[in-house]
């Protein structure tokens, strides 16, 4: 394996992500904020046998986050593969967002991403190997109501990630940038969000458990993809769009508002971590266990594409072979 390093592993798909990772065998840093998740972290993954170690920072600081990536290269020495995951959001009508509000969510969700991918890359391109795994989100292709400052900043750095991308190619560099679109996650994301409705803030169904996307992305490190699409939501979130925006504007509308709030959690929301750390061990899932899912055709066509390819192919074998015995029959 190597060593690898998940931005925002503390909790939540990053921290499902370190086990995964490390359970395959890798080394792992963890970047984070909160010193006392950090430190429950890093204990995860040397239960697992691995080496393990973390770096508190912004994600909002480059030089902060170059440094962290120097600091790991100089203990667990070359980083081979690098997670980008940072998010927060504030949940409300953009009218009602606090403009300084706004631009943070826009920092951390978008700049994060760039500084972890800038430290990243200005490691591996000259070495002319790694891979640098992007997780985005279904959102990067349509925005909802109510998430206004995430869903703009997650469609940024899907387009940065695409000029990257580019960049890379005309270099015939070996380095690899894969872009993971998930679904919404059962992850303390909507514990902490900065909310500003009447009721508690929720993810938008159907809601998977954050071990689901945990497993897509080490499929991704073993099978290196330049754009995978999880979950049956994902798939109709982006193709949707594409068909007819207008008809998503529509249901956006109608729906968008009713099934991000919340009815029968009792459990109360979190601070907002939008500015400073939460101190709380909240680990990978979020308040929605009874309503979340950890599987579906689609992840699992995801997870076992040799299979998932077969079956399609006999599929349509089978599918010819009825078309023609149904065309002799009525002759």
């Amino acid at each position: 394996m190597g060593v690898a390093v998940v931005m925002c592993g503390s909790a939540g798909l990053g921290r499902a992500t370190v086990r995964e990772l490390a359970d395959g065998g890798w080394d792992v840093a963890v970047l984070a904020r909160d010193e006392g998740r950090l430190a429950a972290t890093v204990e995860e993954i040397r239960a697992r046998g691995v080496r393990g170690m973390s770096v508190s920072v912004d994600v909002v600081d480059a030089q902060a986050v170059d440094a962290a990536a120097a600091r790991i290269e100089d203990e667990l020495g070359p980083i081979d593969l690098w997670i980008n995951g940072p998010i927060t959001a504030v949940h409300g009508e953009f009218l009602d967002i606090d403009p300084a509000d706004f631009e943070r969510v826009t920092d951390v969700t978008y700049h994060g991403l760039v500084n972890g991918t800038r430290a990243a890359l200005g490691r591996m391109v000259p070495r002319d190997r790694g891979h640098v795994i992007q997780i985005s989100s279904a959102l990067a292709h349509r925005g909802l109501p109510l998430l206004s400052a995430y869903c703009a900043a997650k469609g940024a750095s899907r387009i940065f990630t695409e000029s990257v991308t580019s960049e890379l190619l005309h270099r015939r560099s070996r380095v690899r940038i894969s872009e993971i679109d998930m679904p919404a996650l059962n992850t303390p994301f909507y514990s902490w969000v900065k909310n500003l409705l009447p009721k508690r803030s929720r993810p938008v169904p159907v809601v998977f458990q954050p071990e689901v996307g945990a497993r897509v992305v080490a499929t991704v490190v073993r099978h290196p993809r330049r754009r995978t699409w999880v979950g049956e939501p994902t798939l109709a979130a982006i193709i949707g769009n594409r068909v007819s925006g207008r008809l998503l504007d529509w249901l956006s509308a109608t729906f968008g508002y009713r099934v991000q709030e919340a009815r029968g959690i009792e459990e109360p929301m979190l601070p907002p971590n939008l500015y400073e750390a939460v101190p709380a061990e909240v680990g990978a899932h979020g308040a929605f266990d009874e309503k979340a899912v950890t599987w579906s055709p689609q992840v699992w066509a995801v997870l076992h594409r040799r299979a998932a390819s077969a079956l399609g192919v006999v599929a349509a074998a089978a599918a010819g072979a009825g078309a023609v015995a149904l065309r002799k029959r009525s002759r």
